[in-house]
């Protein structure tokens, strides 16, 4: 059956000497990994290796088989060239981050057309704006809307977060748990979109805290989660900013 779908680059893998694996997550086949056989080698053709750095939007055609096996396809086209991410190396950055949390998150191979909206309109944003130190913590808490497990914000006067419940708690969990400073800047985020980013900013030991807690909320959420590697380089570059 012949697709032709939006699709978003998460992860690229060489495949022999000239070959690549990309896994892209699409609008309406959900996450689907393809073979680009001699891309590395070809200098002339319609689908190139440019085409498929991570996070890249692009309109795809191929040919669906439903077996769980690699997909062929037949045409690429970027649909939405990006101008600063590939450029700024905190982007960049960002973005490699985002990418494997995206590609460690994301498992099902069916279409969740709001969670694609929500990509599109994120990574839009992130292009096109200067004020990004802080994004990734938005896209995170947002992003478990999608995976189904946003937080529960009740009651309001809780001392505690239970990250294995993802729920408030007025009682101390016995483990897996938020408390002091962070549960208002934590209580901040669940209800912020990308335009709170204007006016909002938290220091490097808060940031730092906050994207720990996170990922540790995501690896008790989704089986076979782990620490993306990208991590370190990220906090690196943010810490300055």
């Amino acid at each position: 059956m012949l697709v032709k779908t939006k699709a978003i680059v998460l992860h690229t893998l060489k495949y022999s000497d000239s070959s690549l694996i990309a896994h892209c997550y699409t609008q309406t086949q959900g996450k689907q990994s393809f073979i680009l056989k001699g891309i590395l080698t070809a200098k002339k053709g319609m689908i190139r290796k440019s085409q498929f750095q991570v996070l890249t939007q692009l309109e795809i055609l191929f040919d669906f088989k439903n077996n769980g096996k690699l997909q062929f396809l037949k045409e690429v086209k970027v649909i939405h060239p990006y101008q600063t991410i590939p450029n700024r190396i905190e982007k960049n950055a960002m973005a490699q981050f985002l990418a494997e949390i995206l590609n460690n998150s994301i498992l099902e191979e069916e279409a969740n057309p709001s969670l694609y909206v929500f990509l599109e309109t994120a990574f839009h944003w992130l292009d096109s704006n200067n004020k990004i130190s802080d994004f990734h913590l938005i896209f995170l808490i947002n992003l478990t809307k999608y995976l189904g497990f946003f937080p529960n914000d009740e009651p309001q006067d809780a001392l505690y977060f239970n990250l294995e419940t993802g729920c408030f708690d007025a009682l101390l969990p016995r483990e897996q748990y938020i408390e002091g400073d962070q549960i208002p800047v934590f209580r901040e985020l669940l209800g912020m979109n990308f335009g709170s980013l204007l006016s909002f900013k938290l220091n490097r030991t808060k940031r730092r805290g906050l994207l720990e807690t996170l990922i540790r909320y995501f690896e008790l959420h989704l089986l076979g989660f782990s620490k993306p590697k990208s991590l370190q380089i990220l906090n690196e570059i943010f810490d300055d900013v």
